[in-house]
């Protein structure tokens, strides 16, 4: 009756799903069937009469992981009773109903925090941004740290912020008396409150362990201390407890989370039983055996993973000469892969940070290369949004300059929608001004506007997904191109301290593991920083690849390092120059005044027109001013700024 639950697993997920063992931590590497056996076994437990459906609660930590798991319960025939959801959803559902039961309004939601900390930085907070502040509130929240314990929290964990703890624990204050007065609660308050309600409300707490009695959490390496605390005393003196995740998928620390917790399962609840999963059913021996080399290069410590699949291509590194020619030979690369069998979906182009996106996605549209930049919705769809970076691109300053107006604009915004496209943006920001702290605001705009302008976001579409190491997590591709692998990125520049260093060679474990079948990895040996260019080097976690054979055939090694390696470059760009094909005599003409053009205004040539735009008009030729200002893109304001120019550079022979 229940043997369908168990027929295509490996031996250690049959343990992992059948074990009487309370509490039990199964850990579950890359590729391992994790949400197959979390679901298996709460079934096989409802299936045996070992658990109730209707007093099971499956915990994960987006919408999107409740809504699998709650489809793959279903698939398993459990279409009622059990309860899937996040930790702050729970939580602010038992609060709600406690509140509507005493007879008491519910506090509002605070779901923008810019809305009480953009007046709070308005009367002083120098070079401290909302976004930042904001963050430092999350962390010490979910670290279960107050005002006063900041500053002492904040220095043991090497927080680096732009202004003192102390005035940010001053700031911290602040917020959550603003928050007081205005009978407010932010989405950390909900765990808080909820877990206090349990600790000290005795009927209350008899409630939620009567309903919830048998208590199952996904990726549990990314609990943080506030969370594991609602979840003790949701468990109460229970041990029904069953937590899945795996220590070397760990990178959230840098947010709260602590794998210490899943590493320590044993001694937090004794006598707990740990199984570890040891198949890999995803990538080939190849992929596996170099996102290893990863994690011991980086002393984060090994747990081979067994190999289920056939052997497949030798994972690839390539250098090339900047990230131009970097970009262009992932276009090609994800070009030459696009066959009858191999939609364009089946690839996707992971890079460590936001501002690595635009160089991809440019190179991708130049090939004609149909793709989405996962996590850059259509946030400039919004007309508020629109109106803000108008501002932003007739602006002549510095972005850092005029960051705090884009905040503020979050806190202004008239409902939620528009609030959440601003604070994107803003967000967008401060990771550009991360790579590129002298970046001019009209340049920002470039750059958004080429990242997510119009990739679009339909799932179904066929499309490369481009996206960050971050943002890839829990996907998985048959090709995957990692970018931008050099010291500086990978590890990034401000991982300082070993842990943080650690947590970064795991998000590359993550990044290499969400390829299946082939895996292609590329650095660029110079990058430019601002406006200069800036030489690079490998980074040190994959020297392995660079230096050792392939597994097999010798002949397939990945390329290392030639002996001369500035004439190597050298030869490279004359040899892309060379192959490239070369720009319509219209848009070279353009693409010359814009770059003669943005030198004498010492800004990004982007930041004048950017390459879209210079390709329509290359291919409209428009001849008048009101031509040019018909060609979509332009705009009234644009033509009026840069007309003349660009209609003399189409029409020399005119005189214009």
């Amino acid at each position: 009756m229940v043997d369908h639950l168990l027929h295509d697993l490996d031996e250690a997920q049959v343990r992992a799903v059948t074990s009487p063992a309370r509490p039990l931590a199964i850990l579950a590497p890359a590729g391992s069937g994790k949400t197959r056996v979390l679901t298996r076994r709460i079934a096989w437990r409802v299936a045996t009469g070992d658990a109730d459906a209707s007093h099971v609660l499956a915990l994960t930590f987006t919408r999107r992981a409740a809504g699998e798991l709650a489809g793959r319960l279903r698939g398993l025939g459990l279409r009622g009773g059990v309860a899937t959801g996040t930790f702050h959803a729970v939580a602010y559902a038992q609060l709600r109903a406690h509140w509507a039961g005493q007879g008491r309004a519910a506090p509002a939601l605070l779901t923008r925090k810019a809305k009480l900390l953009s007046p709070l930085l308005a009367g002083g907070g120098g070079p401290l941004t909302v976004a930042t502040l904001a963050g430092e509130i999350e962390w010490a929240k979910a670290r279960l740290v107050g005002p006063d314990g900041y500053p002492e929290a904040a220095g043991a964990a090497r927080r680096r912020t732009p202004v003192p703890a102390a005035r940010v624990a001053e700031l911290y204050a602040a917020y959550e008396e603003a928050k007081r007065k205005a009978r407010m609660v932010d989405f950390d308050d909900l765990l808080r409150l909820c877990g206090h309600l349990v600790e000290t409300d005795e009927a209350f707490a008899a409630a939620q362990r009567w309903r919830f009695q048998h208590l199952f959490v996904d990726e549990f390496q990314d609990v943080n201390p506030l969370q594991l605390r609602l979840l003790d005393a949701w468990r109460g003196p229970g041990y029904d407890l069953c937590v899945v995740g795996d220590p070397h998928q760990a990178i959230y620390g840098w947010n709260g989370a602590d794998a210490g917790f899943l590493d320590g399962f044993r001694r937090l609840y004794p006598p707990a039983e740990v199984i570890a999963l040891d198949g890999n059913y995803r990538s080939t021996p190849q992929i596996l055996d170099a996102a290893a080399d990863v994690l011991r290069r980086a002393e984060v410590g090994d747990r081979p993973l067994r190999a289920t699949r056939e052997g497949g291509p030798a994972v690839s590194l390539a250098a090339h000469a900047d990230e131009a020619a970097e970009a262009a030979a992932i276009a090609r690369a994800v070009r030459d892969r696009r066959g009858p069998r191999a939609p364009w979906s089946a690839q996707a182009v992971l890079v460590r940070t936001h501002a690595q996106v635009p160089y991809v996605t440019a190179a991708l549209r130049r090939a004609a290369v149909p793709h989405r930049v996962r996590g850059g919705s259509a946030v400039l769809d919004d007309r508020r949004v629109r109106d803000a970076l108008d501002l932003l691109r007739r602006s002549d300053g510095p972005l850092a300059a005029v960051l705090p107006d884009v905040d503020a604009l979050v806190a202004e915004a008239d409902d939620e929608a528009a609030a959440d496209a601003l604070a994107a943006v803003a967000q967008l920001a401060h990771d550009h001004l991360r790579l590129d702290p002298a970046a001019p605001a009209a340049g920002f705009v470039a750059w958004l506007t080429s990242t997510v302008g119009d990739e679009g976001v339909d799932e179904r579409r066929d499309a490369v997904t481009v996206a960050t190491f971050h943002a890839a997590k829990g996907l998985e591709w048959p090709v995957v191109h990692l970018a931008g692998l050099e010291d500086g990125l990978v590890p990034i520049a401000h991982a300082r301290t070993a842990a943080q260093r650690r947590e970064e060679a795991r998000l590359l474990y993550v990044a290499m593991t969400r390829a299946e079948d082939e895996l292609c990895c590329t650095w660029a040996a110079e990058r430019r920083v601002g406006d200069r260019p800036v030489e690079r080097r490998l980074t040190p976690w994959l020297a392995g690849l660079a230096g050792r054979p392939a597994a097999g055939d010798p002949a397939d090694a990945p390329p290392g390092p030639p002996p001369d390696w500035r004439r190597h470059l050298a030869d490279q760009r004359a040899a892309l120059a060379e192959a490239a094909p070369g720009p319509s005599p219209a848009l070279a003409a353009l693409h010359d005044w814009r770059e003669a053009h943005a030198r004498a205004a010492r800004v990004e040539p982007a930041a004048l027109v950017d390459d879209r735009l210079l390709a329509a008009i290359a291919e409209r030729r428009p001849a008048t001013p009101d031509e040019l200002a018909a060609v979509p893109g332009m705009g009234p304001q644009l033509a009026a700024r840069v007309g003349d120019g660009l209609l003399a550079a189409l029409h020399p022979a005119d005189g214009r």
